[in-house]
C-alpha cells in the first residue's frame, strides 16, 4: 500500500458533531409528512403519540447496543466493522456492500426530492429536476473534497438550522388556538378495528414500520468514529443523546400538529406540515414549509454525503478495492472513496433507477440491523474479556428485543415486496461471489 494510501484518518471530531451528524442523518422530510400517514391508519391522537413514542423506544434500545460496538471498535466503515469481527471477512464484506448500497440509494433519492423543492421555491430554475439533484451532489461533493474540518463545520451548521426552523413550528402550533377535539371515529383505523384481528395486525404493522422508517439515521456516527477525539467517552453520548434528541423533536412535531389540526384532516394532509404552517402563516406557510423541508432534505444528503465514503475507505483497506480507495487527503478526506459514491449517486439520478434501488435499500437495510445485534450476542460470549468502554444495559434482554424485532421487520418487508426482497437475495449473492474471487486472487 502507497504512503498516501496508509495516512490515517484526522481526529478532530467530538460530541457537538456526533450529536449533529445523528440529527442531520435521521431528521428528514419524513416527519413532515408521516405524521399523516401514521394518523391516517391509527386514527386515535393517544395511539398517534404512543406509536411514535414506541418507534422512539425501539430506537433508543438499537442505540445504547449499537453504542457498546462503536466503543469497542471505533474504526471507519459503520456496521461492516462488527460483522467482520463477529462472523469474519465474508460477511463483513457483503455487509458493507449492502451498508453502501442503502447509502448511496438515500443519496439518490435525497438530492431528487431536494431538486423537487427548489422548483417549488423557484420555479426559473427549471422542470428538469435530475439537473438540479447533480448540482447539488457536485457542490456537497467539492465542499467535502476541501477537508473534514469544512464537512464537519457544515454539518453542525445545517442541522442546528433544521433544528432551530422545526421548533419554530413547534413553537407557532402551541401559541396558536387549538382545535376542538372530536369524538368520531375514523372507518378503518386502529380504533375502529377489532384489537384481536388481521386487520388490526396489518394496520399495527404498517404504523410501527413507518415510524422506524423515520427513526433510522441514529447510527450515524458510528461511520466516523475513528474520526473522534476520544470515541469511548463520546460515541455513546452522540448516539444515545442523538437518538434522545430526535425522539424528544418527533414527540413534540406530533403533538403540536394535533393541536392545531382535526385528526381527519391530518390523517387526509399528505404534508401536514404544511397544513399546519397555513394556519400559522395563511400566505407564506406553505413556502415556509417547503424552506424547512428543503432543509431537512439537504441536512440528510450531507451526513450520508460523508458516512458512504467511509464505508469504500474500509473495503479498500481491506485488500478488496483498489489501493487508491483507501486514500486519504492531508485535509481528511477520502477522496476517491468520495468521488467513486458521488458517481454512483449520478449514474443513478441519471438512469433514474434510485427508486427502484430504494425498494432494495428497504430490505437490506433491516440486515444491518440485524448483523449489528447479533454481533453484540457473539461478543459478549467469545469475547467477554475484551475492553468495553460502554456496555448496553439490560443486556441480554434490550438487545434481544430489537433484534427480533428487526427479524420480524424484515420478514414482514419481504412478504409485503418479495420481488425486492428476490432481488436482494441475488445482490447478496454476487457480493459473496465477488468476495470468494477476490479471494482467491489475493492468495494468488
Amino acid at each position: 500500500m502507497t504512503a498516501h494510501a496508509a495516512r490515517p484518518l484526522r481526529k478532530i471530531l467530538g460530541l457537538g458533531f456526533g450529536l449533529a451528524i445523528v440529527f442531520g442523518g435521521t431528521v428528514g422530510v419524513g416527519i413532515l409528512r408521516l405524521p399523516g400517514v401514521i394518523a391516517g391508519a391509527l386514527g386515535d391522537p393517544a395511539l398517534v403519540v404512543l406509536f411514535w413514542l414506541i418507534g422512539g423506544l425501539y430506537a433508543l434500545l438499537g442505540a445504547v447496543s449499537v453504542a457498546e460496538l462503536a466503543t469497542m471498535f471505533p474504526e471507519a466503515g459503520g456496521f461492516r466493522v462488527y460483522a467482520r469481527r463477529a462472523f469474519g471477512n465474508g460477511v463483513g464484506f457483503v455487509i458493507g456492500w449492502c451498508d453502501w448500497l442503502c447509502n448511496v440509494s438515500a443519496l439518490a433519492y435525497g438530492a431528487m426530492t431536494a431538486a423537487t423543492f427548489f422548483t417549488v421555491l423557484w420555479p426559473i430554475a427549471g422542470a428538469d429536476s435530475k439537473w438540479i439533484a447533480l448540482t447539488i451532489i457536485s457542490i456537497f461533493t467539492l465542499l467535502h473534497w476541501v477537508g473534514l474540518r469544512l464537512g464537519s463545520t457544515l454539518t453542525s451548521f445545517i442541522s442546528m438550522s433544521v433544528g432551530l426552523m422545526l421548533m419554530a413550528l413547534v413553537v407557532g402550533c402551541f401559541l396558536a388556538p387549538p382545535v376542538a377535539a372530536t369524538t368520531a371515529t375514523m372507518e378503518g383505523t386502529a380504533a375502529s378495528l377489532p384489537l384481536a384481528s388481521m386487520g388490526m395486525l396489518a394496520v399495527v404493522v404498517m404504523a410501527l414500520r413507518s415510524v422506524l422508517v423515520a427513526y433510522d439515521g441514529w447510527y450515524s456516527a458510528i461511520y466516523m468514529a475513528e474520526e473522534n477525539t476520544d470515541p469511548g467517552r463520546t460515541l455513546p453520548r452522540a448516539i444515545i443523546g442523538g437518538t434522545l434528541l430526535v425522539i424528544t423533536v418527533y414527540l413534540l412535531i406530533n403533538v403540536a400538529f394535533l393541536r392545531v389540526l382535526p385528526l381527519p384532516v391530518l390523517a387526509a394532509a399528505e404534508l401536514p406540515a404544511a397544513e399546519a404552517a397555513r394556519i400559522l402563516l395563511p400566505d407564506g406557510g406553505p413556502a415556509l414549509v417547503t424552506v424547512i423541508s428543503l432543509l431537512t432534505v439537504l441536512s440528510l444528503v450531507n451526513a450520508t454525503m460523508l458516512m458512504a465514503p467511509r464505508i469504500l475507505l474500509a473495503i479498500g483497506r481491506d485488500g478488496y478495492l483498489t489501493p487508491g480507495a483507501a486514500g486519504v487527503s492531508e485535509s481528511g478526506t477520502p477522496r476517491a472513496a468520495l468521488g467513486a459514491s458521488s458517481l454512483a449517486v449520478m449514474l443513478l439520478v441519471l438512469t433514474g433507477t434510485f427508486e427502484q434501488i430504494i425498494a432494495l435499500a428497504a430490505v437490506l437495510f433491516m440486515l444491518l440491523y440485524i448483523s449489528a445485534y447479533c454481533a453484540v450476542f457473539v461478543l459478549r460470549r467469545r469475547e467477554p474479556t475484551l475492553p468495553r468502554p460502554f456496555r448496553a444495559p439490560g443486556f441480554p434482554v434490550t438487545t434481544a428485543i430489537v433484534l427480533l424485532g428487526s427479524v420480524a421487520f424484515l420478514v414482514a418487508a419481504v412478504i409485503e415486496d418479495r420481488r425486492s426482497a428476490m432481488i436482494a437475495v441475488g445482490f447478496i449473492a454476487l457480493c459473496s461471489i465477488a468476495y470468494v474471487w477476490r479471494e482467491r486472487v489475493r492468495r494468488a
